[in-house]
């Protein structure tokens, strides 16, 4: 079990979690979510002992843990032996072997062979060959050096060296950032066999639908858990932000309603007691912070006009790169308003493609035409690479559009993110979702009527991702996408191109069809490692009672005259009829008033009744091993419900059944006021 406990963890002086609890059980596969500078990359630091904690701990027995490292490698291995290297301790039985053996001692030998064998040294090859072929290497590429791949397979290798290290916990930071479709289809049947716990940081919301059984969500520097995959969080969390928006409703109702019985009351003795009370009731109250469901960007596409068609026609189509042809055949139309998807595996040929089709690269044979008054947004998978680290977004929205106005140059960056002073900040150091966002936002202010985006979320975070889908499917232009993002394929596209070998064909089925196509073996054929290449191991109320005016009156005097006595003579009043008259009005007033008593009895006992159990469930929802039962937190979630809206009227009917009360109690003190209604 690993236990998180008070842990605080700060960046350049900000603290990022801030007494935040979890506990991990064995075997356990987690998705840790949060926004882009929460802090999830810190906290996978910490697991493996690379960041200290500010305060706090975290409490685990010992175990192997392996974490994916995020820098491109080099040197001259193979490949393959570059992979096998990261295992420290079948290295080091290779070399205790390989001296024992020198050594002609036959004991040593014997000690080291048998060392060696509980390394895995007999089928090392081979699961490593495993590995690199679902992770999408050829033979001639596991073979190569690792310098002579690109950045994108280097980074594969990465990915790699942890699955073949045997681990009880693998930490995997964006794992699926430089995978292909199929490989990330494999890589996902491997970790459902894997073992050991996971904790996966990644904006791809269907690979953490697929392999995350609970979510870990960083929200205001805690770790709140959720019982499922990504969707499962979403909707819990916008249950909880639900909760807490009426939650602040209600609150604020409640406060007015205490002030006002206190600036009523204050004045009064006889209110002295419940004043007061309610006074230390306003004092109790915690403020509840302001919830919002957290998001990047809202990306804002413009209108398209004047859209000609068809947009780009290609017939028999040969392309590739000095006359090496990569694609050979291809017949394709992209009309007004198309929406395709290009899928197959990396180095397939599907940029190769997009870039013939937008023109960056002419055909070796065949035609390739383009509207003549066609606008094309092209993003291409590595133009953040292009921007200037010394431009702002300011700057560089001004050398593409010398002649535009700055405030509305201003306005287009604001919408994608770049408001005020963030406009002015240096594109070096901006994250790769940054630069993203900004080569985004200058091919939209060119109004194309054909957005052709090759892997435009390889950097952006879940919301702004989720910014980007919602844009992409108002845009009433065309598009052309590739991409491994199956959310966003399956939110922006209506038709598929499959690109494989050498070919570029109408692919008749959805992205579920070729998900299952690939798993059938479709493609490139890829063998199935398995974990064994590195693994071992009810709302109440009162009814209201009406106020009805006191019968009290006057009391009655007689005057007489005294024996011989003259007209001017004063009265005499009648005590005894007085005192009658002050009785029956006191029975009156008391047979008025025993309703409204008997009813503020009732709410005065059941309030602090409706209390104890609101802080009972409030403390059970603040513990974050709730969500792991998501229809425990929706049952707890109503019952608070209800219960606040229980107080709410049992308070709402003590006001007015204490001014009611009050009017009763000013009746009958007050004979003339009687008498004047």
């Amino acid at each position: 079990m690993i236990r998180i406990k008070h842990l605080t963890l700060s960046r350049g002086g900000r603290a990022l979690l801030d007494g935040a609890e979890a506990a991990i059980a064995p075997g356990e596969r987690i998705a840790l979510v949060g926004p882009n500078g929460s802090g999830k990359s810190t906290l996978l630091g910490a697991l493996v002992g690379d960041v200290p904690a500010d305060r706090g701990e975290i409490d685990m027995p010992p175990m192997r843990t392996v974490r994916l490292e995020q820098i491109v490698p080099g040197g001259k291995q193979p490949a393959w032996q570059f992979v096998e290297a990261a295992d420290h301790e079948l290295i080091g039985a290779r070399a205790a072997a390989a001296a024992a053996d020198r050594s002609g001692d036959g004991m040593r030998i014997a000690e080291a062979h048998d060392r060696l064998l509980h390394a895995g040294d007999a089928d090392a090859r081979a699961r490593t060959k495993e590995l690199l072929a679902g992770l999408g290497f050829s033979e001639a590429q596991s073979e190569l050096s690792v310098d002579a791949l690109s950045g994108g397979w280097r980074m594969r290798l990465n990915l790699a060296r942890a699955l073949f290290v045997p681990s009880d916990l693998l930490l995997l930071d964006e794992p699926t950032n430089h995978l292909d479709l199929d490989a990330i289809v494999w890589f996902e049947r491997w970790l459902l066999r894997y073992p050991g716990t996971v904790i996966a940081v990644s904006h791809d919301r269907d690979f953490l639908d697929r392999i995350a059984q609970a979510t870990l969500s960083i929200e205001s520097g805690r770790l709140v858990r959720y019982a499922g995959g990504y969707s499962a969080f979403e909707s819990m969390r916008a249950l909880r932000l639900s909760q807490a928006l009426k939650q602040q409703a209600q609150q604020k109702a409640r406060v007015e309603r205490l002030e006002m019985f206190i600036n009523r009351f204050r004045a009064q003795a006889t209110k002295a007691r419940q004043v007061q009370s309610r006074i230390k009731a306003l004092e109790k109250i915690a403020i509840v912070a302001p919830a919002r469901l957290e998001r990047g960007v809202d990306f804002e596409l413009p209108p398209v006009e004047d859209a000609p068609d068809p947009l780009i026609v290609a017939d028999g189509l040969q392309a590739g790169y000095a006359d090496v042809p990569v694609l050979s055949g291809v017949r394709l139309t992209v009309g007004r308003g198309a929406r395709i998807g290009l899928l197959g595996r990396n180095g397939a040929g599907k940029s190769t493609l997009i870039r013939t089709l937008v023109g960056e690269l002419a055909p070796i044979a065949g035609t390739c035409q383009r509207a003549r008054a066609l606008r094309i947004g092209y993003f291409a998978q590595h133009g953040v690479d292009d921007l200037r680290p010394d431009d702002t977004p300011l700057s560089y929205f001004q050398r593409l559009a010398p002649d535009a106005r700055e405030s509305a140059l201003r306005d287009e960056l604001g919408r994608f993110g770049f408001p005020d002073q963030h406009a002015l900040r240096p594109i070096g150091p901006m994250s790769g979702g940054e630069k993203a966002r900004l080569v985004l936002a200058s091919i939209v202010r060119t109004r194309p009527h054909l957005l052709v985006l090759d892997e435009p979320t390889n950097h952006l975070d879940a919301a702004t991702r989720d910014a980007l889908t919602d844009a992409l499917a108002d845009f009433e232009g065309a598009l052309l996408l590739v991409s491994h993002d199956r959310y966003l394929l399956r939110a922006s596209v209506d038709q598929f191109v499959l690109v494989d070998g050498g070919r570029a064909d109408a692919f008749d089925g959805d992205l579920d069809d070729y998900l299952a196509w690939l798993q059938k073996g479709g493609g490139t054929q890829r063998a199935h490692a398995g974990p064994g290449a590195g693994g071992t191991g009810g709302t109440g109320g009162t009814d209201g009672a009406h106020g009805s005016r006191g019968a009290g009156g006057a009391a009655s005097a007689r005057a007489s005259s005294a024996a011989g006595g003259g007209a001017g003579a004063p009265p005499r009043i009648d005590r005894r009829e007085e005192r009658r008259l002050e009785a029956q009005r006191r029975q009156q007033l008391n047979l008025r008033l025993k309703p409204l008593d008997d009813a503020l009895r009732k709410i005065e006992q059941r309030l602090p009744q409706i209390e104890r159990r609101l802080a009972d469930i409030d403390a059970e929802m603040n513990n974050p091993l709730l969500y792991r039962d998501n229809q425990r937190a929706i049952e707890l979630s109503r019952e608070r419900a209800a219960l606040v809206r229980e107080r709410d009227d049992h308070e709402t009917r003590w006001l007015e059944l204490g001014e009611a009360r009050e009017r009763l109690q000013q009746a009958a003190d007050d004979p003339e006021h009687v008498a004047s209604r």
